[in-house]
């Protein structure tokens, strides 16, 4: 794939690049076709091969966006549940500061509940993930906590920025389809109205 991208943008003339970027974290930029038979030309294609490796182009656009949404729902899932976790350790510190107890109700089993009174908890116990918990002390749970919020939003932000680059790949690969497909079907009629004078 890389090896044909770099042969279809090898001329400004035949193919335009918006702002000069090549890729985006793997994600490679697709060129925007100004005289679709000088791209042929300089590709060393013929229509059908040119077509069909911009097809490809594009099913590998949209596995790419495949994955990223996937990425993109995981972290807006655990956004929420790291915030909730920030305030019931907040809430744990309140109670603590104020010398009162919390009353929480605990989920024993599927609609099984327990409740149970939290008294002057200096720690806490974070699931970190792969069935690995560990305890921390309050103010350590608050900053890994925060930390990880931190993370999970540059993270969400980077991705939403990589999802959108990847549609604007695709809506150019599919008008560069467009223009092929067009100049081909202009190039057999001129042909045919030549034939029949």
């Amino acid at each position: 794939m890389a090896a044909a991208a770099a042969s279809s943008s090898s001329s400004s003339s035949a193919a335009a690049t918006p702002q000069g970027v090549t890729e985006r974290r793997g994600i490679p930029a697709a060129s925007f076709v100004e005289d679709v038979e000088t791209y042929l030309r300089q590709a060393g294609l013929d229509v059908n091969s040119g077509l069909a490796f911009l097809q490809e182009r594009l099913q590998q656009y949209k596995i790419v966006e495949m994955k990223l949404l996937a990425q993109q729902r995981d972290l807006q899932a655990k956004i929420p549940d790291i915030e909730k976790c920030l305030d019931i350790v907040a809430t744990l510190q309140a109670k603590k500061a104020l010398g009162e107890a919390l009353t929480a109700d605990f989920e024993l089993s599927e609609g099984i509940y327990s409740r149970a009174k939290i008294e002057d908890t200096d720690s806490v116990c974070l699931w970190l993930g792969a069935n690995v918990m560990l305890e921390y002390s309050c103010d350590e749970a608050n900053a890994l906590l925060k930390k990880n919020l931190e993370n999970a939003k540059a993270s969400l932000e980077v991705l939403v920025a990589d999802l959108q680059f990847l549609r604007d790949q695709q809506t150019i690969t599919q008008v560069t389809i467009a223009r092929v497909f067009n100049w081909d079907v202009h190039q057999r009629r001129s042909k045919q109205a030549i034939k029949e004078t």
